[in-house]
């Protein structure tokens, strides 16, 4: 079969379930990852064609994707930063919105030399690893109550060719640090359960719910503990960065100025929601 053909089945086979453009990506991803071509090389030799074995592996791909997996979990991997990442059932899957929060620590520290980072709730590393690979002669540590998801970040520090110091800690269960840190980062899980009618269904049967749900009643509990920890285990002047729930930007910035931080900013992601704050301690 031509690969336009299937193309189109493709795109038509998915299409009562995600919208066009976000199909055509899809095909388009699952090509270059499969078949090493680009959508010009296709524009460029109409005439390709796929194998029969070949379309028993992409119909096997369409109806994954029907079953709402994430195409980041079927090929395995994804991109964050610029650097490619492994990621499975067991780590979320790196978000755009994160890119903007690891520019920010970059831009504020890329004239910085020897910092001490943490990241607390590490998940596939993207963070960690990100902040390794751009900023000079940093040395990272991180943090995950999951011994999977320590498993798949180690494997990414790995291939990204960085150090970073990977601990599994219950971070709610740890009252000191037993280090001192120039900078700690986190986005931990935020997303309250009775926000679960505001996610996407791909997200919500397949991204490990450990790492994203938290009670209604005490949504803050991770920040909360991470910024007593940070006052503790911060160095003089030490910076604090949060991904926040948009939801509870005011009592991010009343936490953040009741546990003593300074020079507090807050700031919005790409598609004008409240997504990150900064503190100094």
């Amino acid at each position: 079969m031509k690969i336009r053909e299937y193309r189109n089945h493709f795109i038509e086979m998915l299409a009562p379930i995600y919208d066009l453009g976000e199909a055509e990506s899809f095909f388009y991803l699952v090509l270059e990852d499969k078949k090493k071509l680009k959508r010009i090389d296709l524009a460029l030799n109409p005439e390709a064609a796929f194998s029969e074995h070949e379309i028993v592996l992409w119909n096997e791909i369409l109806e994954k994707l029907r079953q709402y997996i994430p195409i980041q979990y079927i090929l395995g991997k994804t991109y964050f930063y610029g650097l490619e990442f492994e990621v499975n059932e067991n780590v979320l899957i790196p978000r755009p919105e994160t890119e903007e929060l690891v520019d920010w620590i970059i831009s504020n520290n890329s004239k910085s030399n020897d910092l001490k980072i943490l990241d607390i709730g590490t998940g596939s590393g993207c963070i960690a690893i990100s902040l390794a690979k751009n900023l000079p002669n940093v040395t990272v540590s991180a943090i995950d109550v999951s011994k999977k998801a320590l498993a798949t970040a180690q494997k990414n520090a790995e291939n990204n060719k960085v150090k970073v110091n990977f601990l599994r800690r219950n971070i709610l269960e740890t009252e000191n640090l037993e280090q001192q840190f120039d900078l700690i980062v986190s986005n931990p899980p935020y997303v309250r359960n009775l926000e679960k009618v505001e996610i996407k269904q791909n997200v919500l049967d397949h991204e490990p719910h450990l790492a994203l749900f938290v009670d209604d009643h005490d949504a803050l509990v991770f920040y909360r503990k991470i910024a007593e920890l940070a006052q503790k285990n911060l160095s003089p002047n030490g910076q604090l960065y949060f991904e926040i729930n948009q939801y509870f930007s005011k009592e991010m910035m009343d936490l953040l100025e009741q546990k003593s931080f300074q020079q507090m900013e807050l700031r919005k992601d790409i598609y004008g929601n409240h997504r990150m704050v900064f503190g100094r301690k």
